[in-house]
């Protein structure tokens, strides 16, 4: 595979993880008990593993690299909006918004999910509720991830999902942002 080395083998093994993880806790969620609570323990796992790699990992893991302000943000919305958005090596700047917040919400839903076991909060209605809300609302931020993706990958000729696998991108161009 040509092209330049983007995404490390832990950044796609941990991403394949929660999708994997998240996906069986979702299926388990009704009369699954144990399973679905190890599945949830285990995407919380990795959820913190890909946050500690996010400060010490490769250049392209790291939140420093891909983390952009919000002025820098907006205007990339609106670039996507006039289906003018700039090729990113690594992720682009909504891809950074959706990260940091599927992660917020793996750990929050797992925090919920863990609660709920315990003597203190087990049967109580409101982190039930807190817990179902914050599953949907992970649903609702994976389906704009995925939608992202998709625009990604068409509007910059580049299979994105591939390039999760096998960790490579086309090399950088003149107007894009490596």
């Amino acid at each position: 595979m040509n092209g330049v080395p983007v995404w490390d083998r832990f950044v796609r093994v941990a991403h394949w993880s929660l999708v994997l993880t998240v996906a069986g806790a979702w299926i388990t969620q009704e009369g699954a008990g144990r399973i679905h609570e190890w599945l949830g323990y285990a995407a919380l796992a990795v959820a913190a593993a890909r946050i500690g790699w996010g400060w010490a990992g490769s250049r392209y893991a790291r939140f420093s690299q891909f983390v952009r302000t919000p002025a820098l943000t907006l205007q990339y919305t609106a670039s996507v909006a006039a289906r003018a958005a700039r090729r990113y090596v690594g992720h682009n700047p909504l891809g950074a918004v959706s990260i940091l917040l599927l992660l917020a919400l793996v750990l929050l839903v797992c925090g919920t999910g863990w609660l709920y076991t315990t003597d203190a909060y087990w049967g109580v209605e409101w982190v039930e509720e807190l817990h179902e809300g914050l599953s949907n609302a992970l649903l609702a931020c994976i389906a704009l991830h995925v939608a992202g993706v998709v625009y990604a990958s068409l509007r910059h000729r580049e299979n994105l999902v591939a390039a999760m696998v096998h960790g490579r991108k086309r090399a950088p161009e003149k107007d894009d942002v490596a």
